[in-house]
């Protein structure tokens, strides 16, 4: 844990008087707005421009300033495997706020339940899946293969959890299997110093300076030749080179 410096203690008061406030009525009201509109107007364009807005929003309330490194790396007519670590909840903000792209999110299920923001996750086309059930895991990573084209992209946090000490974990398949049955391209994303900001499974908000690498895209040239193994090596090996931390070594 970081030690608390002079200005912890105000910090406090802009928290809760300030943070958490607009954390609040942004999520409302954003989410009754994507709900209300789904109906009549394309979800990528609700994502675009709400979810997009609303991620900005947040973070300037905290203030997280983010720097973006490798925004050339994207082709905004391709879909796209995106592949991201995984420190916080606010990486959801740095995504969503500054990848700059229309994609969905791979969801546990139990996200589905939160009041306002399941349903408008839901209206956006993002992708539930639960992860007690293999098979049906499965069933709703294939179902959303039709989502997933003309510029679409979707996005996996293959650790499964969040990192609690920035060390980069062990990927599960998941994301690259979609990958290799759809040919479509990986994009590793490395969020970064976001665990400072708000760490994992705590409460400890505090202001601070975020970085997104987005990497050149690793294509699938040949999927019935790809080597799963190789290919999740590969790419934690991308998105740990852009971490100050340590990677965790596989077991």
């Amino acid at each position: 844990m970081k030690a608390r410096l002079w200005w912890w203690w105000p910090y406090q008061v802009w928290k809760y008087l300030v943070v958490c406030p607009v954390a609040v009525l942004t999520t409302l009201v954003g989410s009754a707005a994507i709900v209300v509109l789904s109906p009549f107007v394309n979800p990528s364009v609700l994502s675009r421009v709400i979810a997009g807005s609303w991620a900005r929003i947040n973070a300037w309330a905290t203030p997280m300033p983010v720097e973006v490194i490798g925004r050339e790396n994207i082709d905004p007519e391709q879909s796209y495997v995106v592949v991201s670590n995984h420190q916080s909840p606010f990486d959801i903000l740095v995504l969503y706020g500054w990848l700059g792209i229309d994609f969905r999110w791979v969801m546990k299920q139990e996200l589905r339940s939160v009041p306002g923001l399941g349903a408008a996750c839901a209206a956006l086309g993002h992708i539930y899946i639960d992860r007690s059930d293999h098979q049906a895991a499965v069933q709703s990573i294939n179902a959303a293969r039709e989502r997933i084209s003309g510029g679409t992209s979707v996005v996996f946090f293959p650790e499964g959890t969040r990192s609690e000490d920035g060390r980069l974990r062990g990927f599960k398949k998941g994301a690259f299997r979609f990958a290799i049955d759809t040919g479509l391209p990986i994009l590793p994303v490395t969020v970064v110093g976001v665990g400072g900001v708000l760490p994992a499974r705590r409460f400890d908000l505090r202001p601070g300076r975020a970085k997104l690498v987005i990497h050149p895209p690793v294509a699938i040239d040949d999927p019935a030749g790809v080597d799963l193994t190789g290919l999740s090596n590969r790419v934690k090996e991308i998105i740990g080179s852009a971490l100050p931390e340590a990677v965790e070594p596989e077991q």
